[in-house]
């Protein structure tokens, strides 16, 4: 729950932005499928393996970044367009790292709103 505080646009107040059993429902998961230490797998092979944003090759496929407020890693648009093909960039008014459930309606429409261009016919 520490890190749901931390990493969230609460204002220390967990739940200003979450509920109890949103929170509840999200440890559960990963305590009956046992899949909390699979979920932190992502960060141990970011440590031994960097990933591509951080080698030297750039990355053509066309990438859209919404940017939360109270994200923890708040990369720089410049740094973000000269690596990747930027198509969308969002300064989203409200949301951290927890966006899907901080605010669902705001990032389920600006992925559409990234995709709408890029669907054919």
């Amino acid at each position: 729950m520490e890190k749901w505080r931390a990493w969230s646009d609460c204002g220390r107040d967990i739940e200003s932005a979450f509920t109890k059993s949103e929170l509840l429902t999200n440890v559960t998961l990963y305590w009956v499928t046992q899949t909390i230490r699979s979920s932190m797998h992502y960060y141990y092979e970011h440590r031994q393996h960097p990933p591509v944003a951080v080698r030297p090759e750039r990355v053509d496929v066309p990438t859209g970044v919404a940017m939360f407020p109270a994200e923890i890693m708040r990369v720089p648009r410049s740094a973000v367009a000269r690596k990747y093909d930027l198509r969308r960039w969002t300064e989203m008014e409200a949301g951290g790292h927890f966006a899907a459930m901080e605010q669902p309606d705001a990032l389920a429409a600006d992925i559409r709103e990234f995709f709408r261009p890029l669907r054919s016919g």
